[in-house]
């Protein structure tokens, strides 16, 4: 089996983009959206069947992990109220979309964050979702200001009354920033780095994991700078008197495979232990153009995992499936009902 840990719902009806305008409109005064936007189950089928679903059969994939459009998200616009709006009707439209096609898709939610906003505020939210849709985790926003850095970062108590919700319900956070409203930051060609690889430093810097043994982290993007700068991260651990971070981050952070080129995913599984990286496309996702020098899809990682030297056939099965079931326990605990 191969488990694509990074999916987003980028190909969702216009409907919700409609939706959405009307909800911005209305913080300046517009009339706003009348009700929830109106999609129908063809509609989800017919934005699914010629995108992600024509290319988990192309590829070989088998199942998604499957959440909100993630620029789409834009914690910075409106406040809580908005937020917590948007947000169910982006995670109801992911429910509906796995209920339409359960052996493909599993549900991953958006949380209502909103900047200067506690983030227990998400905690209903991520509790309704996962007890009465059937989600096995949720995209944790580092920045939802979209570029400013406004709120305390991830080691603060701030953050305490979700970290207790996920550790309760025994579900993963992705690491994952929005849009950037900030010019100097390209959304994902700098803003999703720079949040991937500020979030694993606010590890570093953190004893957070001593006051939550069995929280888990992924971070995407191949781990933003952190694999090409391993040793770094290990040089500042030791200056200033950490423990080595295997001891420190490796049990509770894990590193996805969305890295766009064979070099990328191979200084990735050369650096990061197999037991702490997933497989991941984001598709259809950040690069959806077909590599020239190749002729394959940027995106298409599968193929540059099969392709590493450093990997055994028992270290690649772990990263195509082993561990996304080990790091997504409700995940394993519903394929093992179906085996």
């Amino acid at each position: 089996m191969i488990i694509d840990c990074h999916g987003h719902y980028t190909t969702a009806p216009k409907a919700l983009d409609i939706f959405r305008e009307a909800q911005i409109a209305a913080l300046q005064g517009g009339p706003g959206p009348s009700g929830r936007p109106d999609i129908s189950d063809d509609q989800i089928r017919e934005s699914l069947e010629g995108a992600q679903l024509k290319l988990q059969r192309e590829r070989g994939t088998d199942l998604t992990i499957f959440s909100p459009k993630a620029a789409g998200m834009a914690h910075h616009i409106g406040d809580a109220k908005t937020s917590l709006a948007w947000s169910r009707v982006c995670n109801d439209l992911i429910h509906r979309a796995v209920t339409l096609y359960p052996k493909n898709f599993v549900g991953v939610c958006q949380l209502p964050q909103s900047p200067g906003v506690p983030p227990a505020n998400s905690v209903e939210e991520l509790d309704r979702c996962v007890r009465e849709l059937g989600f096995i985790g949720c995209n944790l926003n580092p920045d939802p200001s979209g570029g400013y850095w406004t709120d305390p970062p991830l080691s603060d108590r701030w953050w305490y009354p979700l970290y207790e919700k996920m550790v309760e319900l025994d579900v993963p956070a992705m690491i994952h920033v929005s849009a950037s409203c900030n010019p100097n930051f390209h959304f994902t060609g700098a803003h999703y780095l720079n949040g991937d690889t500020t979030a694993f430093m606010q590890f570093l810097t953190s004893d957070l994991f001593k006051d939550f043994p069995t929280l888990k982290f992924i971070i995407p993007h191949g781990g933003g700078a952190v694999p090409y700068h391993w040793g770094r991260y290990r040089g500042l651990a030791q200056d200033m008197k950490r423990p080595p971070l295997g001891e420190l981050l490796l049990n509770n952070v894990y590193f996805d495979t969305c890295v766009y080129h064979q070099p990328g995913i191979d200084l990735l599984t050369k650096v990061i232990p197999v037991a702490n990286i997933l497989f991941a496309s984001e598709m259809v996702g950040a690069v959806r153009g077909i590599d020239p020098e190749t002729g394959q899809y940027f995106d298409d990682t599968k193929r540059y995992v099969e392709a590493s030297p450093w990997l055994d056939a028992a270290a690649r099965s772990e990263i195509f499936a082993g561990n996304a079931r080990r790091v997504f326990s409700r995940l394993d605990q519903r394929l093992r009902r179906a085996e």
